[in-house]
């Protein structure tokens, strides 16, 4: 049976029964037998079947000389019930047949079309390699598809778990930032005392500012007026002595003042027996 095509075929030459003889070296002698038109029939084959697979996402852009076609590749996002909010993406692969596939790896493009970037897509081009060096001498564009769908489906969950994680680190350093508001700094012995001895030096700084400002502000009583300032004292006599502030008094004000009819009692200040007191 032929590696590639399928077809089963019955080989006359002896050294095919020989019991000696290695699978591999078999598998060398019927690959070189494998003819260009071999390659054409089952790259035909191929494409015919990715037509009914994705009916919507396949899209033939070239047939001759080789058949060149794109495969739209989208992730498949996340529901409402899910815990992790996937965004959704899309991806395009462009595939071109070489001469000898599917015992060479065909000619890919890998293109970003929504929510990816270009530098995300290294990742997948490396392991899209990888996966044609282990499927060479099969088609395997199917397999690179869904490959491809895999790693976009991980890679937009990752991306939304770190953007999850990201979001759950902002809101709890929000959290602490607003509890620290009101519980305010621990008090220790050490902290209280260092916050008393501020205190109290504010205080005696603004009494003492208090007390200069008062003293600057202070009115002198009458008595301490007199106290401090001598002439004080000289300046009613001054005003009487000399002549000069001699006082004229009218006695005519003072006469008849036995025919005033006052009584003692009338006069808020009488204290009874005062006056006979006083006479003795």
């Amino acid at each position: 049976r032929n590696q590639n095509s399928g077809v089963a075929t019955r080989c006359c030459c002896c050294c095919c029964s020989h019991p000696y003889l290695s699978y591999s070296v078999i598998y060398a002698l019927f690959s070189s037998t494998f003819t260009m038109t071999d390659y054409k029939e089952e790259q035909n084959n191929e494409v015919e079947a990715l037509e009914s697979i994705y009916p919507e996402e396949f899209e033939i852009l070239d047939v001759e000389p080789r058949h060149k076609f794109r495969i739209s590749v989208k992730s498949e996002g996340s529901d409402s019930l899910d815990d992790i909010k996937a965004e959704p993406a899309e991806i395009a692969l462009i595939f071109e047949y070489t001469t000898k596939y599917p015992d060479e790896p065909p000619i890919m493009e890998i293109i970003p079309v929504e929510n990816v970037d270009e530098e995300e897509l290294e990742d997948l081009r490396e392991q899209l390699q990888a996966q044609c060096e282990e499927n060479l001498g099969m088609v395997m564009v199917f397999t690179l598809v869904s490959y491809s769908v895999e790693w976009l489906n991980t890679h937009m969950e990752e991306l939304a778990q770190r953007a999850k994680e990201e979001f759950e680190r902002k809101k709890r350093e929000q959290e602490e930032a607003e509890r620290k508001k009101f519980e305010g700094t621990r008090v220790t012995v050490e902290t209280f005392l260092a916050w008393k001895a501020r205190f109290d030096f504010e205080i005696a700084t603004l009494r003492s500012e208090r007390e200069k400002e008062d003293e600057k502000n202070k009115k002198l009583t009458g008595r301490e007026l007199f106290q401090t300032d001598q002439t004080l004292n000289e300046s009613d006599l001054s005003f009487l002595g000399d002549g000069e502030g001699e006082v004229t008094v009218d006695e005519s004000l003072f006469q008849d003042l036995e025919d005033l009819d006052l009584d003692d009692e009338d006069d808020d200040d009488y204290v009874p027996g005062m006056d006979e007191d006083i006479s003795d």
